[in-house]
């Protein structure tokens, strides 16, 4: 029997090719800028607050007589409650609105640090973490979903690198230097209190400018919303988050026949064709961000059992860092120019061989500060990558829960892998932590060989032709 025109879908459309077409004629605008500026910032003060569990561990082991497995435990709490918050806020973004979702997030984010900051107990310090790590987890993957949709074919990449530019390059290069900053400003056995603090007043700023973050585009046309789409579109286009007088251009036709809006199937992700996409990515992001989760837990604590002191550590931690900061850059720009698999591939045979110098040829600190800068800039490289990936692999009905789902996967990693990487590290010691992390990065460069290529390519046209022709 003669096979049959591609299955009808929502991105397969005139009103989708629209679309497509005003987001690249309108291109890369003020508003645009401003927009990846005020996600940045909220990301920038989530990652300071990924990293307070492995600032504050000697402290609170000091005050509180913590052991290692209790640091751990805080750790597994943060990122457990993160992945949690990731998947809920998929499915919360895929039936409501993406936006509804940021100020949800910064608020379970702020109350969760005040709770962190007063704790007279540990277990009322888990129950603030995990708060925190709710809010966190849904911020991120509702951030990567709302700037992969507002944006061009070609400004995709960057715009969704550069919020990794914040969380997880700026982020982690400065938060130690945060922490050694509120310590200086409130010494003393109750510095950590101060740090978690000065971690929940920022982001109530960051609630009042996120109303101006409008819908995106996508979404509203997939909920057959046009003209408020063409609003959107408009704003984009105006080069003001909140144009006084604005004149909407019809970029979409208002007439025709509706959209086929499809009822939401979260199990989509798991099927054919998208199965085949989320399962090699999610192992991917597993490996990555295991292996980076791992040593940034850690660091800090094998600083001092080395004998640095504690202001030492941090600053040699931040050094390390740097090359966090260089590699979210450097994939944002290669975001623009290479596709996805290329830079994925070359950069985990990268942060393999990167991760067995860090390991083996740490003889002093100088070599040890070099080699985990070079590390640290692959990991990033990869993980900001993966960012830009995620969201182009699924279509609009399913994006927000396609990437909370990969990225809460990468999240639940950072929950368990400290626990392990901790045991390997008393048993086998760095060398044997970083031979591990080598291998997960050999397991990361075979996996993603499986998913599409998609740069340069509209979203909805990648997953078009993802599905099976019908007769």
């Amino acid at each position: 029997m003669a096979m049959g025109p591609l299955t009808t879908s929502v991105g397969d459309t005139p009103k989708v090719r629209e679309l497509e077409g005003a987001l690249n004629a309108i291109g890369t605008t003020v508003t645009h800028k401003k927009i990846v500026f005020l996600i940045l910032i909220g990301c920038l003060f989530d990652s300071f607050e990924q990293n307070t569990v492995g600032i504050t561990a000697p402290m609170l082991r000091a005050q509180w007589g913590l052991t290692g497995a209790d640091i751990g435990f805080l750790n597994t709490i943060t990122f457990g409650a993160a992945a949690t918050g990731r998947l809920a806020s998929g499915i919360i973004s895929d039936k409501y609105g993406r936006r509804v979702m940021l100020g949800i997030n910064l608020l379970l984010f702020t109350i969760g640090s005040l709770l962190c900051a007063a704790a007279p107990s540990f277990g009322l310090l888990c129950v603030g973490r995990a708060i925190v790590g709710f809010g966190l987890g849904g911020e991120i993957s509702t951030a990567v979903t709302i700037l992969a949709e507002i944006s061009s074919a070609k400004f995709r990449g960057t715009a969704v690198g550069l919020v990794n530019v914040g969380a997880g390059g700026l982020g982690n290069f400065l938060a130690p230097a945060f922490g050694l900053l509120i310590f200086t400003l409130f010494p003393g056995d109750n510095g950590w209190r101060w740090l978690f603090l000065s971690l929940a007043l920022p982001s109530l700023l960051i609630v009042f400018y996120r109303r101006y973050i409008p819908e995106t585009p996508r979404y509203l046309l997939s909920q057959n919303r046009t003209a408020e789409a063409n609003k959107v579109l408009s704003i984009l286009a105006s080069g003001r988050l909140n144009p006084k007088n604005l004149v909407v251009t019809p970029y979409l036709s208002e007439g025709g026949a509706p959209l086929p809006v499809a009822d939401i199937d979260w199990t989509g992700i798991f099927k054919a064709p998208y199965a085949s996409r989320t399962i090699p990515v999610t192992i991917a992001i597993l490996m990555s961000y295991g292996a980076q989760l791992s040593v940034l837990t850690l660091l800090p604590m094998m600083m001092v059992a080395q004998g640095y002191t504690l202001s030492a550590s941090l600053f040699y931690t931040m050094v390390i860092q740097f090359g966090s900061f260089l590699g979210t850059v450097a994939a944002s720009a290669l975001g623009y120019k290479f596709p996805r698999k290329r830079i994925l591939t070359m950069g985990a045979i990268c942060a393999c061989l990167a991760s067995l110098c860090f390991g083996f040829l740490g003889a002093n600190i100088y070599l040890l500060l070099f080699f985990g800068a070079l590390f640290q800039f692959f990991v990033l490289v990869l993980n900001t990558t993966i960012w830009i990936y995620a969201p182009e692999l699924y279509p609009t009905r399913s994006r927000a829960f396609g990437v909370a789902f990969i990225l809460a996967s990468g999240t639940a990693a950072g929950a368990i892998m400290p626990l392990i990487s901790g045991r390997v590290l008393d048993g086998y010691g760095l060398p044997g932590v970083f031979t591990m992390i080598a291998v997960m990065y050999g397991i990361f460069a075979a996996c993603i060989q499986f998913g599409p290529e998609t740069y340069g390519k509209s979203m909805e046209d990648i997953n078009v032709a993802a599905l099976p022709e019908t007769t």
